[in-house]
Parts: structure tokens; sequence; C-alpha cells
């Protein structure tokens, strides 16, 4: 966080003095303005003339090279004409030369002076009245007595012999300049000690921002002590702790479950910081304006990856601690929440890419609305009233756009599933489920079966539907190796009837593990395999187990080898999963469909499971189990609800009479 750098006081030109009676403590300067100490420099440095050192022997030198290049004469031009250019030369070199691209800069304006140093005298020559390489050079050839032998001094190449002999001194302009820069007062009047500054109310113009500003800088140069800077540090190091102590507590109290979730946390903590560190650096170094910052990001993934109440808890968190980094922290504050819980309330879940654009626009009008009322209630002019905010509001509307992309960047991150994602993984025409569609057709239409019994179940109990769905479409992918082996997917062949009771087993019990190493093939999240491992629990395959306990009567029977691997369910959709698929399945065996055989049969099953433990490792309850028993029996009685056979009509041997 900022420490001396920030201002003590908050307060802006065109809004009310929100504190008591200032006056002044001590006398001090009120200093000028950034802006009106670079516009006196500039208006000085216009004034400032460089300096050039004028290089004597060059001039010497180059004209003698000359002559001894062309000591034979130039063709087409009478031999005398050698000492007329080099006297030509020798005027342009006494004048003085530039390098063109300096010239060029400083020529702009005609009236610019440089001064030229030879020897230990120093004088201001006008920039026209000089030449540069360039201009050397054509001077050259427009002289009216070289005029007619222009063709012929072109082909000297007489630039080789124009060289610049005024050459910048950096050292001696360096010092001028600074002694010029330095001579500007950095202030322009003084505040008495005992002073009346300004009153609480009074709108604060120009003048007296300055002297406030003044008076910040002060204090700052007067206290800028290692004593203050630590006192400052402690003091926000206490201010932090104090809030994340606060939602810890929370979590401690209302959400102990997140702390079995490392990711959870770690994901929470981690947006808490990265928001206030952000904040701290735009101030610090001044860059922008913090409400461009998309805050309500915080709510919106902590809502769709949590829960709402963690997500207001913890935007509120956030929002107090940059609150200490920003001037004027009651409006920042407001502003905040108010985005932060229409964010909360629009998006109670991501499923759509429509939903952002929602979010987006109501949290941009809503901090809208709320600025302008708060500026309302502090000015009641409104052509006074501070309109780039409402500009930053928009940019920050677009940027909270960006929460659906980092979505699946916060997912990777943190191992999370979006229902985003949840949704896309559903999609029966793409990837492996298409697969299985066609592979497996028989699997296929059980597993959406199963997904739709188990949906209705989640949304009774108040379980997540579309999780438990997804996962009931994924359950079986394993049985799309051997395919055949599984009786919803035969056609009058059972090659189980030519095989050893441990063989077969084998083969079904294999399926949860096949579907594991699939699911990490097409990289389907651990939440999908969790429902692949668990759909069996450690359960048995009772068929196999019982016909070879029959054909092996006294013989120890290896359970291990007709055993699931597991585990058992842990959450309450993997429990109603087991459910919907243990009676989905048998359903499917019934000899006749009754409304009292289907009832007889879920009861029986999930009876067996209950007393069998694969239900004590999750949170269901027994009402969520009542309530899944009666989903399952209503469901299965109207899948299997045979139609009514219409009674033929029959032929009457004689026509009917009537009596009139």
């Amino acid at each position: 966080m900022p420490r001396n750098e920030a201002q003590r006081m908050k307060y802006d030109i065109g809004k009310p003095w929100m504190y008591g009676s200032f006056i002044a403590k001590f006398d001090f300067p009120i200093y000028k303005t950034d802006e009106n100490i670079k516009s006196e420099q500039d208006s000085m440095l216009k004034h400032f003339e460089p300096y050039y050192n004028y290089n004597m022997n060059l001039a010497r030198n180059e004209i003698a090279k000359f002559k001894n290049d062309f000591k034979f004469g130039i063709e087409g031009m009478p031999i005398e004409y050698i000492n007329i250019i080099a006297n030509k030369l020798q005027k342009i070199y006494q004048t003085g030369i530039i390098k063109t691209p300096e010239y060029s800069s400083m020529a702009r304006d005609t009236s610019n002076l440089i001064r030229v140093v030879v020897g230990k005298q120093a004088r201001s020559v006008q920039i026209n009245k000089v030449y540069s390489t360039m201009t050397a050079y054509e001077e050259l050839l427009k002289d009216k007595e070289l005029a007619k032998y222009r063709m012929e001094l072109q082909k000297c190449n007489l630039t080789d012999y124009i060289a610049a002999n005024l050459t910048y001194d950096k050292s001696r302009c360096d010092a001028e300049r600074n002694d010029l820069l330095g001579s500007i007062p950095l202030a322009s009047g003084m505040v008495m000690s005992g002073q009346k500054i300004i009153d609480r109310g009074e709108i604060i113009d120009e003048y007296t921002y300055r002297v406030l500003s003044s008076f910040e800088r002060e204090m700052q140069r007067r206290n800028a002590t290692v004593t203050e800077i630590t006192t400052t540090l402690i003091g926000q190091i206490m201010y932090v702790t104090i809030l994340i102590t606060l939602l810890t507590i929370y979590l401690a109290l209302f959400r102990q479950d997140y702390f079995s979730k490392p990711r959870s946390i770690m994901m929470l903590y981690s947006i808490i910081t990265i928001f206030p560190v952000l904040v701290s650096i735009m101030m610090v170094h001044n860059i922008f304006s913090v409400y461009i910052i998309p805050f309500a990001m915080v709510p919106i993934f902590v809502r769709v990856f949590m829960d709402s109440r963690t997500a207001f808890i913890a935007h509120a968190t956030m929002v107090l601690i940059c609150a200490a980094a920003v001037k004027y922290q009651y409006e920042f504050i407001i502003i905040q929440l108010v985005a932060g819980l229409i964010a909360i309330y629009s998006l109670r879940e991501m499923s759509k890419r429509a939903q952002v654009f929602k979010t987006a626009l109501l949290v941009n009008i809503g901090s809208i609305v709320v600025y302008f009322a708060l500026q309302m209630i502090q000015n009641n002019d409104v052509l006074k009233m501070d309109h780039d905010m409402y500009l930053h509001f928009v940019f920050n509307g677009i940027f909270l756009l960006l929460a659906y992309p980092l979505m699946y960047l916060i997912e990777r991150t943190f191992g999370f599933v979006s229902d985003v994602s949840l949704f896309e993984l559903s999609n029966t025409n793409r990837g492996i489920l298409r697969d299985l569609s066609e592979i497996a057709p028989g699997t296929f239409q059980h597993s959406i079966t199963v997904g739709n019994l188990a949906a209705e179940i989640a949304n009774k109990i108040g379980a997540e539907s579309l999780l438990v769905r997804t996962g009931a479409l994924y359950h079986d992918i394993g049985k799309i190796l051997n395919p055949v082996f599984f009786t919803e997917n035969q056609a009058g062949v059972n090659p189980h009837n030519n095989m050893r009771c441990e063989e077969s087993a084998r083969i079904i019990i294999s399926h949860v593990n096949d579907g594991v190493k699939l699911a990490e093939k097409y990289g389907l999240p651990n939440i999908i395999k969790d429902f692949i491992l668990t759909h069996h629990g450690k359960s048995m395959a009772k068929y196999f187990y019982i016909k070879y306990k029959n054909e092996h009567p006294d013989e120890v029977v290896d359970e291990k080898l007709f055993e699931y691997p597991g585990p058992n369910p842990f959450t309450r959709e993997q429990a109603i999963l087991m459910m919907a698929d243990t009676t989905e399945a048998a359903s499917r065996s019934l000899e006749e469909y009754t409304e009292e055989s289907i009832s007889n049969m879920v009861n029986k099953l999930i009876d067996e499971k209950v007393s069998a433990g694969y239900f004590t490792e999750c949170p269901i309850t027994f009402r969520d189990i009542s309530v899944a028993k009666h989903i399952l029996i209503e469901r299965l009685k109207a899948i299997y609800h045979t139609r009514i056979q219409y009674p033929e009509l029959k032929k009457n041997t004689r026509p009917d009479t009537f009596s009139v």
C-alpha cells in the first residue's frame, strides 16, 4: 500500500471540504502546480541558447585535402577555379557549419539563437546565419562564379570536403539549462501560521486546492522519517489483518466445509489479494483511475464457484482493503458495494454468455446511478459534476466482460467446474458421448435415462442437478471398450454364457477403471471421474458372485474378485446417481411392470444400499432418500406404463333396425 505518497486528507477541486475549519499550524510556501512549473520551464527554455564549439583546424584540413585531391584541376574547368572553390569553402567554414539533423530541428524558428564559442569568447548567432552540411553544399553550387560549371562540380563530390565545424557542447549546455530551470521559484506565495484556509462545507477552488496540497507536501517534507513510515506500515498491517481475520472467522463459523477444499480457500484469498495490490500500484504510480478496475469480478467468481453469502463477505473485505489506498473512501466503498450486490443478484449462475453481458450492463448502470446520486448530495450544480467518471464506469463494464474467459483460467488453476463447463460437457453430439451413442447405444440410452432421473431427484432435495446429470452421462463410458458384454447392448447373444464367472465379473467390473482412463484421456475434470468411480461404490457384481457360489458350494469364495474398486459415494450427487443407476438397470429385468413390482424393487434395492453402508460417507439424509424413492417409483411407473389395448369393432351379422 502507499506510504507517505498518499494524501492525508481527501479533497478535490469543485467538491466540499468534509473536515472541520482548517487553520495553518505553521508557515509554509504555496507551491506551484506541476503544470505551472512545466509551463514556466518551457517558456524559459524558449530563450535558451545552446553552446557550439568552433573548430578552427577543421576548415584548414578539409581545404588542404580538396586542393590535394584536385591539384591537376577539375575536368571541364580552368585550373584557377581550384583556388576560387577553396576560397568559397573558407568563407563557408568561417560562417560555421552544423550537422544537418541538429540544424533542421532548430531552423524551424529562424529567430532561434545559438552561442558560438571561439576560444574563450562566446557570441550569439542567429541560426539562419550559419549553414548545415546540406545548405553549405547548396551555397557552393548556387555561387554566381561557379554556377556555369554546376554539372562539373556535381561530379566532384564536394560534400566530402564539407564537415560540421560547430559541435554541440553538451556539458556546458546542461549546466546552463540547469541554472535557468533552477532560477524558477517553486512557490508563489506564503501561508502564515494561524491563517484560516477553509471551513467545513466550503467548495474547494483551484487556489485552495493548491494551498492544501502545499500543506500536505510540507508535512511530508518535515515528517518523512523512518519512524513515520514504520508507523504507517504497522497501521496498514493491523488494518488488513483485522479484515482478513474477520473473513476467516466467518468461514470458520458458517462455511467450515470450505476448509476441507484447499483450492476453494486458495482461490478466495488469491482474488482478495490481487485487486488491492492492483489498486495500490495504480495509486502509487498515478495510472488511470481505479474505477476502471472490474471489482465486481470477485463476487461473480465466488458466487459461481462457492456461494452468495461468501461472495458478499469476500467482496466487502476486498473493497475495504482497497479503500485504504484510494481517495474518497466513502464514495468508493458505496459504489463498489452496490456493484457487487448487483453482480450477485443478477448472476445466480453462469451458464450462458448473455448472462455476462446482462450482469456487466446492470453493474454499469447501477454504478453510474449511485455515483450520480452521491454527486447530487454533494453538489447541486449538475454541470459542475465530474463527467469523466461516467466514462470510467463504461470501461469498467467492458472489462467486466472478461469474467467469462477468465472463468476458464480459474477453473484450470484451482480445479473448479463451472455450470458453463458442465453444459459443454453434457453436449451429446461431441467427444466421448458421441462415440458412446454410436458404439454402445444401449448404454447411452441408459445413461440419459439415469441422468434425467438423478436430475429430478437433485432438484427436489436441493442438490446440484446439472452436475449429477452430467456425471450420469459419463458414469458408464468405460463400457465403450467392451459393449457386447453388457446386456443393454446385446442383441440375443450373451458372451458370458461361455465364460467363467470370475472372468465375466472382471470384465463387468473393469468398466469403472476403463471409464477413469478414458476420462483422463479426454481431459474430463476430477469431479466427473468421481462419479465414474463411485456409481457402484464398493459393491459386488452380485449376479456372477451368487452364480459362482452356487456352482462351488464347498469352496471359500474370494470376494475381492467380485468387488468393485470404489470408493463409496461421498457427495449427495454421487449417492443420487448410485440410486438412480441401480434402480434403472434393475427395472429392465422385471417380469411385469406394475405399481407394486416397481415400488417393491425400488424400496428393496435402495434399502439394501443403506443397510450395507454405502451412503455413510456422504451427507445425504433419510428424508432425501425417501424423496428419491418416491421420484424413482413414479418415474419408472411412467416409463414402463403399458398402454390400454383398444377393443376391435365387431361386424354385425345383420343390419341394425330402428323403430320410428
